[in-house]
C-alpha cells in the first residue's frame, strides 16, 4: 500500500472529511429498497462505508462528518455501533450529520447543497482545509498524499481523479482535460461522449467525487452556489465548472503507490458490478488486499464464534473451495464454490452454492442448487430450490436476474416479512 511515510502531519490534523453518504443507488433496485448504498454489505464483514471511513482513520483524518438522507436508518445504526468510539476531547470524531433543514426548508438539492447546509458545523472545528469524499466506492487511499499535492500546488480546489476506459465513463463520469501541470483546464459532469487523455485515445480522466478545498474558498464558493438560481447545486455541474477559469484548481491523479499504475477503485453501483466485485476478493491474488495489516479496514461486527464445517460422508460433506467464509456461519454437509458468505449463513445438507454472494442471516435449506446469485439478508431459501440455472424460470419465479446472468432474490421475492436491514 505504502511506498514511502504517510502525511499524518498538520495537513491532516488540519482537515475536515465530509463523507456524502445519502444516496440510494437506484441501480442497486431492491438491494437498496430498505438501505442507503453506503450501508450496503460488502466483502464478507464490512458495509461499503467502512472504505472511506477506514481510509480517513488510517491517513490520520480523525474529524468526519457523515452527511445522511435516504434511509438511513441501518447505515447509522452501524455507524454508532461501529464507529462511535472516538473521543472529541482528543480532537478526533465521527459524527453523522442527517439531512435537517439547518438553512433552508428543503432536503440536500445536492452534493454541494448537502455541504452548505453543514457549512456551521464545518466552520466550528475551524479547518484549514476541508475534504468531501463520495461515501459509496470501494478502494484505499492515502489522503494525506492528496493533501501534500493541494498544499504543494497552493490550490483552492483539488479533485481527485483516474484513467477510467472512454465507454465506462460515458454517462456516469465526470470528465476533466488538464494540462501538463495538473490543472485543470475543462470539466464535463457525466458527459455522453468523453474526451479522452492524449496519447490514450480510449482513455478518459474521470472525477472520483473527492475534493480537498481551502475552507474559506468552498464557503465562498457554496454562498455564491445557493443564491444562483437554477442551479442544480452540485459540485460536478455547477460548483467545477464555474471556477476552473479563474481560479487554482488541480487534478489529483490516484494510482497504486506500489507499481504507480491504475488503482483499485469500483463503483459497484449495479447489480452486475457489485456482484462481481465481491467475487474478485475469492480469487488466489484478489486486486483489492484486505489482508494488510498496514492500512486495515475497520467496521463493527457482532462476537461470533468461528465458522464451522460439518459432516465427512462421501455424499455429505461440508468444505467450501475458492470462498470466503465469515463468522458464525455453518456449513453442514454441502459444497461451497467460489463464493461469499457473510455473516451468520447457515447452509444445510446436499446442497451446491457457486458464485453467490450470501449477505448475513441467511438460511439456505437442503437440496438446494444455487449459482451467480445475489441473496439479500435474512433470507430462508426453502428446501429443493434450483436458482440460476434458467433465467426464465428465476424470472418467472419472481427474481430479477440481470443482463449478465446475475440473479437477485429478496425476502420480498421469497413472500418473506422483511426485518433487519
Amino acid at each position: 500500500m505504502e511506498k514511502g511515510p504517510r502525511y499524518v502531519s498538520k495537513l491532516t490534523r488540519n482537515t475536515y472529511a465530509l463523507i456524502l453518504a445519502g444516496g440510494r443507488g437506484s441501480r442497486l433496485h431492491e438491494l437498496t429498497d430498505w438501505r442507503a448504498k453506503p450501508a450496503l454489505f460488502f466483502g464478507g464483514k464490512f458495509r461499503i462505508i467502512d472504505f472511506p471511513l477506514s481510509n480517513c482513520i488510517n491517513s490520520g483524518v480523525r474529524r468526519v462528518g457523515v452527511v445522511t438522507q435516504y434511509k438511513a436508518h441501518s447505515l447509522i445504526k452501524h455507524l454508532v455501533r461501529g464507529w462511535g468510539h472516538f473521543k472529541k476531547e482528543l480532537g478526533e470524531g465521527v459524527e453523522i450529520l442527517p439531512a435537517s433543514q439547518r438553512h433552508s426548508d428543503s432536503w440536500y438539492m445536492g452534493t454541494a447543497d448537502a455541504v452548505f447546509q453543514n457549512v456551521d458545523i464545518i466552520r466550528g472545528e475551524v479547518p484549514e482545509y476541508v475534504m468531501i469524499l463520495s461515501g459509496d466506492h470501494i478502494y484505499r487511499q492515502d489522503y494525506g498524499e492528496m493533501l501534500a499535492f493541494h498544499a504543494e500546488n497552493d490550490a483552492d480546489m483539488t479533485v481527485s481523479c483516474m484513467e477510467v476506459p472512454l465507454e465506462e465513463a460515458a454517462g456516469n463520469f465526470g470528465v476533466m482535460s488538464v494540462d501538463r501541470q495538473h490543472r485543470i483546464l475543462a470539466f464535463n459532469e457525466k458527459p455522453a461522449h468523453p474526451e479522452s487523455v492524449p496519447d490514450k485515445p480510449d482513455m478518459c480522466l474521470a472525477s472520483m467525487g473527492n475534493y480537498v478545498f481551502k475552507t474559506e474558498f468552498l464557503f465562498e464558493q457554496l454562498r455564491r452556489d445557493a443564491k444562483t438560481a437554477g442551479s442544480d447545486h452540485d459540485f460536478g455541474k455547477n460548483i467545477i465548472p464555474s471556477i476552473i477559469a479563474d481560479h487554482r484548481v488541480f487534478a489529483y491523479r490516484f494510482v497504486d503507490p506500489a507499481s504507480d499504475q491504475k488503482a483499485y477503485w469500483r463503483d459497484v453501483g449495479n447489480l452486475d458490478s457489485f456482484w462481481l466485485a465481491n467475487m474478485e476478493l475469492v480469487e488466489p491474488v484478489p486486486p483489492l488486499n484486505l489482508y494488510d495489516p498496514r492500512w486495515p479496514i475497520w467496521t463493527f461486527q457482532e462476537q461470533l464464534p468461528p465458522a464451522k464445517f460439518v459432516f465427512d460422508d462421501d455424499d455429505r460433506r461440508g468444505t467450501a473451495i475458492d470462498s470466503m467464509v465469515s463468522s458464525g456461519c455453518i456449513i453442514s454437509g454441502s459444497t461451497v464454490r467460489k463464493s461469499l458468505l457473510f455473516s451468520n449463513v447457515r447452509v444445510h445438507s446436499y446442497s451446491t452454492i457457486e458464485q453467490a454472494v450470501v449477505l448475513p442471516d441467511v438460511e439456505i435449506q437442503r437440496h438446494c442448487k444455487l449459482r451467480k446469485v445475489i441473496i439479500d439478508r435474512g433470507c430462508t431459501i426453502p428446501e429443493g430450490t434450483v436458482i440460476g440455472y434458467d433465467k426464465k424460470q428465476d424470472v418467472k419465479n419472481g427474481f430479477r436476474v440481470t443482463a449478465k446472468g446475475v440473479t437477485l432474490v429478496t425476502r420480498e421475492m421469497l413472500g418473506q416479512s422483511v426485518g433487519g436491514i
